[in-house]
């Protein structure tokens, strides 16, 4: 019979400290969001957790009006969106209709609702790297920018750009007249994206064209392109697009920022 090796204590020791001190970091990786509405105008911000989870983001959906911030947190391993709603009439039952960004007939959006297109859309997964980015693919309503926040003992280091997402420029005002959305007045209140207005696979990245290789930029996802160059114009536009941080970063939401 050998000698058991001294160091294999210490070692599982080691591996134990390791374990949990990543399993700390997990449960302590809750992240505070600031939404803050810089528009001259009310908005109506939607908050919709996935898989049923529910944090208390003021039940999903609410009124912040113009200059105002709401401030929730989200919990460890959050997957989720923000989107803004515009031109809202909700009754004091918080039923009504929206302009734009509608998730139906509510004030508050249901945890598996969505924003009906067209609506800028800021998408995150929180995790020990967290991913996050702003979609313009379904669309555009409103300027909407993402800024990491990095915890005050942080020393910068790790995986990941911890960088500013989104588009702070105001696609109405130079959106193709096929893809308007006129509101009230006619004004435009909103940009569509191609593939909502023809709905062909090319513009939608289906059929043949459901990879990044066929799926290639069109004209009007290079118009969104060039003015928000860090937000997603289409379904493939991932290397430009996506945005990661590991410092467990808090988030702040600006709707019409200019950063």
């Amino acid at each position: 019979m050998g000698k058991k090796n001294p160091s294999s204590r210490p070692s599982l020791l080691l591996s134990l400290i390791c374990f949990l001190s990543g399993a700390a970091r997990l449960v302590d990786s809750a992240r505070v969001f600031t939404i803050i509405n810089q528009c001259k105008t009310d908005i109506w911000p939607a908050v919709t957790p996935s898989g049923g989870e529910s944090f208390g983001a003021s039940d999903g959906g609410f009124l912040l009006r113009a200059g105002q911030s709401m401030v929730f947190t989200a919990p460890a391993g959050w997957v989720g969106r923000v989107w803004a709603r515009t031109g809202c009439d909700f009754d004091a039952a918080g039923n009504g209709t929206c302009e734009t960004g509608s998730c139906g007939t509510s004030l508050h959006c249901s945890a598996s609702a969505s924003a009906a297109p067209p609506a800028s859309l800021a998408e995150f997964t929180l995790a020990s790297v967290d991913y996050y980015d702003v979609s313009l693919v379904d669309g555009f309503n409103l300027p909407m920018v993402i800024t990491p926040s990095l915890p005050s003992n942080s020393s910068g280091g790790g995986n990941g750009s911890c960088t500013v997402a989104g588009c702070d420029g105001d696609l109405r005002k130079d959106c193709p007249p096929e893809l308007e959305v006129k509101g009230a007045g006619g004004k435009t209140v909103a940009c569509r994206s191609a593939c909502d207005v023809f709905g062909t696979d090319e513009y939608c990245c289906r059929g043949q064209y459901a990879n990044p290789v066929t799926c290639q930029p069109s004209f009007y996802s290079k118009r969104f392109k060039a003015a928000c160059p860090a937000a997603y114009s289409y379904a493939y536009d991932d290397p430009t697009s996506i945005f990661t941080c590991s410092q467990s970063p808090d988030y702040t939401i600006a709707f019409c920022s200019n950063r």
